[in-house]
């Protein structure tokens, strides 16, 4: 049922310049959803909707595409342009890059969310990275490796 909404309401959001909920939720009766205002809003949180200016000073809903894949390659580039190599210190893991790239490659790793990592420090040019355990330091490693490999 709610997958078959949310389908409804990307479809309406397509068609209409939706502006507000109360619009949305109408939009949606009108469909045979019988729906609550805390209904239409778990949907927009959930379908990531966002709202942007249609030039008439209102506004309406749309879906920012996520299409991420473009920045994954971006971080992996850097990341393999930057790297120099990388050593463990319990939970610690500090990478060695090229001069000056520390703070890029630092932003890549982070935007690659590993869940095991706590967060990064970048120097000019080595990153210390704060990682859960010494367990989670191993597989950063070895999934920096498979980045770095290619695979």
């Amino acid at each position: 049922m709610k997958r078959q909404r949310h389908e409804v309401v990307v479809d309406l959001i397509n068609r209409y310049d939706i502006e507000t909920q109360e619009e949305l939720a109408a939009y949606l009766r009108e469909e045979g959803f019988d729906v609550t205002q805390a209904t239409v809003s778990r949907d927009i949180r959930e379908l990531k909707l966002s709202k942007i200016a249609t030039g008439n000073g209102k506004q309406k809903y749309i879906i920012l595409k996520n299409d991420d894949s473009h920045l994954g390659d971006k971080f992996i580039r850097v990341l393999r342009d930057g790297f120099v190599s990388m050593s463990m210190a319990q939970n610690i893991l500090v990478i060695k890059t090229v001069q000056g790239m520390a703070m890029a490659v630092a932003a890549a790793i982070d935007a690659m969310k590993f869940p095991e990592i706590v967060g990064c420090i970048a120097g000019d040019d080595t990153i210390m990275a704060a990682v859960k355990s010494v367990d989670d330091t191993m597989i950063v490693m070895e999934k920096i490796n498979k980045i770095l490999e290619g695979k």
